[in-house]
């Protein structure tokens, strides 16, 4: 199967490679900028692909508050060009989304399903729950992937903007304690892990919207207090609220996901995170 695959230079798209086999055509922001149409149309027809692979995301969460105009072009505009080329071709598409597009259900206290309400809280979020909206209602062949907190082995060779266990073992390096959020629950994710499950996907040709994520959950603290500590670190992590760390955007306090829908279809189960978090930090 040809596969175009959108975004291969970042975190995720640098650990897809791998798994997807020969056919994969990389297309990096130098070949194809997804908000323009005419640029869309031009890589996609000389890669020939079966199937698209959307990776292209504007991630920077806070700054979208600043710059709403810049995400919803990426987020939103992109993906429906991509579904509207798709479409007239007859060929699939599969675009990588988040679990910020929930969050409003604010007394939320178990995983969300594909099926469950969504309710962004913040510019990047609704910008996301746009685009995939935009995949849906322009190309019938789509796969929807919503993930979380992408950590990957690529941010060392300065891909993408980073991530969060990077940014924790830079900073308990530099400081005796740090304060790290401890009222958002949610499940961050191996690259990897999630590279090998949208494989997975892609060969089933079974159409629609899946949570894709490593198994269990934690807040931020906890997540950065396992880093420093599977690192062997003594930095002390100190357990602070989202309204104290006064982040630009608000984050869901709950955004758990579900995968039961995608292990049924798949027969794949993403590993615990504490696993996928010592297998990164074996492999740095």
């Amino acid at each position: 199967m040809r596969i175009a695959l959108i975004g291969a230079a970042g975190q995720l798209g640098t650990d897809m490679l791998p798994v997807l086999g020969e056919d994969v055509v990389p297309l990096g922001h130098d070949a194809i900028e997804v908000t323009s149409i005419e640029s869309v149309h031009a890589a996609l027809s000389a890669a020939e692909p079966e199937i698209v692979i959307n990776l292209a995301a504007y991630n920077l969460v806070d700054r979208a508050e600043q710059e709403p105009e810049q995400a919803f072009a990426v987020n939103a505009d992109g993906p429906r060009n991509l579904a509207r080329w798709c479409e007239s071709r007859g060929i699939a598409l599969l675009h990588v989304s988040t679990d910020y597009v929930f969050g409003q259900d604010r007394a939320r206290s178990e995983p969300y399903r594909e099926s469950d309400a969504t309710g962004a809280l913040s510019v990047y979020g609704q910008s996301k729950l746009t685009g995939e909206e935009a995949v849906a209602e322009n190309c019938r062949r789509h796969l929807i992937v919503r993930t979380c907190g992408l950590y990957g082995h690529a941010a060392l060779k300065g891909a993408g903007k980073g991530n969060f266990v990077e940014t924790m073992l830079r900073l308990g390096g530099e400081r005796d304690s740090l304060g790290v959020v401890d009222d958002q629950r949610c499940t961050p994710t191996s690259t990897e892990d999630l590279a090998r499950g949208i494989a997975a996907l892609v060969e089933t040709q079974e159409w629609g919207t899946y949570h894709v994520t490593n198994s269990g959950s934690m807040t931020w603290c906890e997540f950065a207090t396992e880093i420093l500590g599977q690192s062997g670190m003594s930095t002390i992590v100190r357990p602070v609220s989202s309204a104290e760390f006064g982040a630009a955007a608000e984050r869901p306090a709950y955004s758990v996901l579900c995968n039961t829908r995608f292990e049924d279809v798949t027969g794949f189960e993403l590993p615990h995170w504490k696993d996928a978090l010592a297998r990164y930090l074996g492999g740095r």
